[in-house]
């Protein structure tokens, strides 16, 4: 017996009816697993920065993400309730905020690690970078869908200058990794809007010669390419990693009992993937790899049927950047990538991170919302309603 009839309008209810119910399973069911894998790599993270103290909080890290599960759950699910429109609006007023932000990282950010690109706030740092990713995806399919209704509006290349500025920011920190995966789902969009093949071309060598600039010149880059492709200098992040693997088999040492992540470099939340290699095996990770692969499925299939050029593209756009930012961490974790800093999804420990992410499920939660038990309903035209 459902809490909320079909003929309850208000917003609860409206959302209740159309939301994608099975969508919001799986995610919430990642997020549960993210708690676990937490609860799991805190003893090692908590050890390794305590800075020699003899009174470790072991659980430290887990209390913390649990209070970033705790506002970021309401917050995607508040976000999900938006109609279409003001999906759209605040995700463009979001934007401007972020890079507003952007612009003032170099200035009053907070140096870890040797990169500049977090804010300090009172018991929090903000990372401007990763919550511009759900909304600059969402603004882009905005300014690319306009192109449908009126060709004459150069909106591709304001997309793309926009893309410049984001991009010149990320250099500047400097956070390659985000750069790329900007582009990345950008470029997705943008041929889902209609690029032509010789323009998709010319955009890819772009970002090849860009590597190569970046390799020849940048010796950050050249280090990291050279660890993956030789082998040589320090690979100690990844060797710990592997070894995580390798300790865990098939079905893990068991919760708790893992050694080799006390060894592992940022086990809470770049490798966490890895811990859960350690204490859960290789067919847990392999069952984590296959949730996420759901949750990127049953969009696309949502989206088979889309007739809205701004929810197509806004919503392929944020399952994209989802999906590409899982399978870069995983990748980095089994060494078939060069280490990017990326955290994974609703599992990695992180306050912006978790936060932005719900952020970006949640309008991706708006955007696939659809009645299914009529072809026209009082709960459908607000969320169609694009305007």
């Amino acid at each position: 017996m459902t809490a909320f009839s079909r003929n309850d309008r208000t917003t609860v209810g409206r959302w209740f009816w159309t939301i994608d119910k099975l969508l919001l399973s799986l995610v919430l069911l990642l997020i549960g697993c993210g708690i676990i894998a937490v609860a799991a790599a805190s003893p090692a993270a908590a050890h390794r920065y305590s800075g020699g103290s003899i009174h470790v909080d072991e659980l430290h890290y887990f209390k913390r993400q649990i209070l970033w599960v705790l506002a970021g759950v309401p917050l995607m699910l508040g976000v999900s309730m938006l109609p279409i429109a003001w999906a759209k609006r605040v995700s463009i007023g979001l934007t401007v905020f972020f890079i507003g932000c952007l612009f003032l990282v170099p200035f009053v950010g907070a140096e870890v690690n040797g990169a500049v690109r977090w804010i300090s706030l009172p018991g929090f740092q903000l990372q401007p970078s990763e919550f511009l990713k759900p909304v600059f995806i969402v603004t882009s399919a905005w300014l690319l869908s306009v192109r449908f209704d009126d060709k004459s509006i150069p909106t591709m290349q304001l997309s793309f200058g926009m893309l410049v500025i984001v991009g010149a920011l990320l250099v500047k920190q400097p956070d390659y990794g985000q750069t790329a995966l900007f582009a990345a789902v950008w470029l997705c969009q943008a041929i889902l809007a209609g690029m032509s093949l010789t323009v998709v071309g010319g955009a890819v060598l772009t970002g090849v010669g860009g590597l190569a600039l970046a390799y020849a010149f940048v010796p950050h880059v050249t280090l990291r390419i050279d660890k993956f492709l030789t082998g040589g200098g320090d690979t100690y992040q990844i060797d710990r990693a592997l070894d995580c693997f390798k300790a865990g088999g098939l079905f893990g040492a068991g919760p708790g009992e893992g050694q080799m992540k006390f060894k592992l470099p940022e086990p809470h939340t770049d490798y966490i993937f890895s811990v859960i290699g350690e204490e859960f095996g290789a067919i847990a990770c392999m069952m984590l790899a296959v949730l996420y692969l759901a949750i990127v499925v049953r969009v696309l299939l949502q989206l088979l049927d889309e007739e809205e050029p701004f929810i197509f593209l806004a919503a392929a756009g944020l399952v994209t950047q989802f999906g590409l930012q899982a399978m870069i961490n995983m990748a980095v974790n089994l060494k078939l990538m060069p280490s990017k800093g990326m955290t994974l999804p609703f599992i990695s420990h992180g306050g912006s991170s978790f936060l932005a992410l719900s952020l970006g499920m949640g309008l991706l939660l708006a955007l696939t919302r659809r009645n299914r038990f009529l072809k026209s309903s009082p709960y459908l035209t607000p969320l169609r309603s694009v305007s």
